[in-house]
């Protein structure tokens, strides 16, 4: 292997960590909006960790992505 693929999968496995990573925001939100988790926090938490995370799951890779198409890479 050569150091583009290396560079490569070391951006896909950071993709999949930031996906995986709001979509557990997402599910504790749903969860403390339901009274699961954390249940002496307002519901409005949960709506914050929930919109939170949908915003995560869809802005943080494009962020990544522009940040990744620098000058230096």
């Amino acid at each position: 292997m050569n150091d583009a693929d290396d560079l490569a999968r070391k951006r896909f496995a950071i993709l999949n960590l930031a996906r995986f990573s709001a979509i557990a925001l997402v599910f504790a939100g749903i969860a403390n909006i339901a009274g699961k988790l954390l249940p002496e926090l307002a519901p409005w938490a949960g709506y914050v960790l929930f919109f939170a995370g949908i915003a995560e799951f869809f802005l943080l890779p494009v962020l990544l992505k522009k940040g990744w198409r620098g000058p230096g890479t």
